[in-house]
């Protein structure tokens, strides 16, 4: 019996091989997923048992309880599932076509051009326009970043090796001038953009948060999941990949968009949570191989379990005090991207 099943659509404009053991083990951690999110949903300031949680949600639970987890507590953790998985598949799309293990939206500055684009936002409007806008200029940041890395690393094509320290060195110039519009900006503003450039869930809503970043997930990872042939495809090189029929820079192009695209939508609500794009590919990896359309849903999956163990961590181990949830990730990812620099020491 053959471990492989095929997806293909009519005329066969899209076809992608799922391997079993990949369905089982997304499985698997889906039910993982909703159990950190219903231990989640009731941990806090009060305690309210897995069997409370789920009655609530099925709409039997007691009225305190329903107004504390459906008003406060699940708007969070359904943007910590959205974000933590947006921000995997960007980085797991960004290894792919680059084919370095190093890159990742926050690695390349991918999140802090969207990040410096919610600033602006942040700075320039107050709260006199709508923030379900905030992602559009978030993502202009990311695209103007992007475009301007990918020129900078040009030269006669895109060296891996070139484009994540090129990366590295545009990142840190793009967050001086996010902190420079932070000291100079009113406090209540600076507060508010300090907080954004952490990273953090805190205060999320349905209508302010939620409704405005479940669209664009609910679209783009659809889209990217079936470009996973070409994903397949360029991970070959680009020699094989043209060789076999591929565009392979138009193919490259749309990959890249639809990564900063995810990215920017993710951080436009939580802000600048690093390293989840880089450490949850690998992760889907070392479960599944390689092959995108196994490595996908997986690293979403896991993106989403991350940010979920993240942020419970953040505001229940430090109690009254709520930590923004992008400090324990970047506190677990910096020895991550250590490990895998001293992983791949022979290779840079």
């Amino acid at each position: 019996m053959s471990k492989y099943k095929p997806l293909r659509s009519e005329g066969a404009k899209f076809s992608v091989l799922i391997e079993k053991k990949a369905v089982w083990i997304s499985f698997i951690l889906f039910i993982i997923c909703l159990a950190v999110m219903i231990v989640s949903t009731g941990s806090g300031s009060q305690f309210i048992s897995p069997i409370d949680v789920i009655k609530v949600l099925v709409g039997k639970g007691e009225p305190t309880y329903e107004i504390i987890i459906m008003k406060l507590r699940l708007p969070r953790i359904v943007i910590a599932v959205l974000v933590g998985a947006s921000l995997a598949v960007a980085g797991a799309v960004l290894q792919s076509i680059i084919r370095n293990p190093l890159a990742s939206p926050d690695v390349v500055g991918i999140t802090e051009g969207a990040s410096l684009g919610a600033v602006l936002f942040i700075f320039i409007f107050g709260g006199t326009v709508s923030i379900h806008w905030m992602p559009l200029t978030s993502m202009a940041g990311a695209f103007l970043v992007t475009g301007l890395l990918y020129v900078l690393s040009w030269k006669k094509g895109v060296d891996p090796l070139r484009l994540v320290l090129i990366g590295i060195g545009l990142s840190a110039a793009i967050k001086s001038i996010s902190y420079m519009l932070i000291i100079s900006g009113p406090l209540q503003l600076a507060q508010r953009s300090l907080t954004f450039m952490t990273g953090s869930i805190y205060g999320t809503s349905w209508d302010k948060d939620v409704l405005t970043l479940l669209p664009w997930v609910a679209i783009l990872l659809p889209l990217t999941w079936l470009q996973s042939r070409n994903v397949n495809i360029q991970a070959l090189g680009d020699e094989v990949a043209s060789s076999a029929g591929a565009h392979v820079q138009r193919h490259r192009i749309v990959l890249l968009a639809l990564s900063v695209a995810l990215a920017g939508a993710a951080i436009a609500i939580a802000g600048a949570i690093g390293f989840i794009g880089l450490m949850a590919p690998h992760m889907a990896r070392k479960l599944v191989g390689s092959s995108f359309g196994n490595v996908l849903p997986v690293s979403a999956l896991l993106g989403a379990i991350i940010l979920l163990l993240a942020d419970l961590a953040a505001r229940t181990a430090f109690l009254p005090n709520d930590i923004p949830a992008g400090v324990l990730t970047a506190a677990i990812g910096a020895p991550f991207f250590m490990y895998l620099l001293y992983r791949n020491r022979n290779r840079y």
